[in-house]
C-alpha cells in the first residue's frame, strides 16, 4: 500500500463519516469537503461552505466535527473552516455586490446608482 492509498483511504473515511453523521450540513444547504487528510501527520482539514457560510450555528457544527474526529486514533489534529461569504465577494469594504447594487443601502442601491431617470414611467 502506498502513501497515496493511505491518504485516499483516510479522506474517503472522513468524507463518508461526514455524510453519515452530519446530514444536517446538506439538509440546510451546506457543503463539506475534506481538503487534507494526511495519515502520516494525523492532520485533517475540512471546509464547510454553501449554507454554512454565515450560519448562526456554524460554531456548534465545527465543534461537533472536531470533537468527534479527534477521537479517531489516526487523527491528531482537526481543523474545520467556514470561509466568510463576504470574502468571496471582496470583503465588507467592497462598495458594490457582484450585480452592481450598492450594498450600503441594504441591497436596494442608492439614488445615484438605481435612479432610472425622470423619463422612466
Amino acid at each position: 500500500m502506498t502513501d497515496s492509498d493511505d491518504d485516499a483511504s483516510l479522506r474517503e473515511r472522513v468524507e463518508a463519516w461526514l455524510s453519515r453523521e452530519m446530514p444536517i450540513i446538506q439538509m440546510h444547504g451546506g457543503t463539506s469537503a475534506v481538503r487534507e487528510a494526511d495519515p502520516e501527520s494525523g492532520e485533517v482539514i475540512i471546509e464547510l461552505g454553501g449554507g454554512c457560510s454565515g450560519c448562526s450555528v456554524g460554531d456548534v457544527t465545527t465543534g461537533n466535527i472536531e470533537s468527534a474526529l479527534i477521537q479517531w486514533p489516526e487523527i491528531d489534529e482537526v481543523t474545520v473552516r467556514i470561509p466568510d461569504a463576504r470574502d468571496s465577494l471582496g470583503g465588507p469594504d467592497q462598495p458594490e455586490s457582484i450585480m452592481g447594487v450598492d450594498r450600503t443601502e441594504g441591497g436596494r442601491g442608492d439614488w445615484g446608482s438605481s435612479n432610472p431617470g425622470k423619463d422612466h414611467l
